[in-house]
């Protein structure tokens, strides 16, 4: 595997873990407060959005990368002082 890949999903994983948990562990906090199970829900809606947010990320990652350069050039070209 190249380093390339390899970047890309390390990056992805860690990518969609630290959104996942903190993610669900706040919306679960908003919904349901803290309570005794509070740690358990948590955990299991973790487990069930980490797969899916770390496949979107995978997928949707370039993209996003290609639209945050074309708009930070854009922002460079209508700069009234151009660095």
């Amino acid at each position: 595997m190249s380093d390339a890949i390899r970047l890309r999903f390390i990056n992805s994983a860690l990518m969609s873990s630290l959104m996942s948990f903190l993610m669900t562990g706040w919306l679960m906090w908003l919904n349901y407060g803290f309570n005794d199970c509070y740690p358990a829900r948590w955990g299991k809606a973790f487990l069930l959005a980490w797969p899916a947010a770390f496949v979107v990320v995978l997928i949707i990652a370039p993209t996003m990368l290609q639209l945050s350069r074309y708009l930070v050039a854009r922002m460079r070209t209508n700069s009234p002082n151009p660095q």
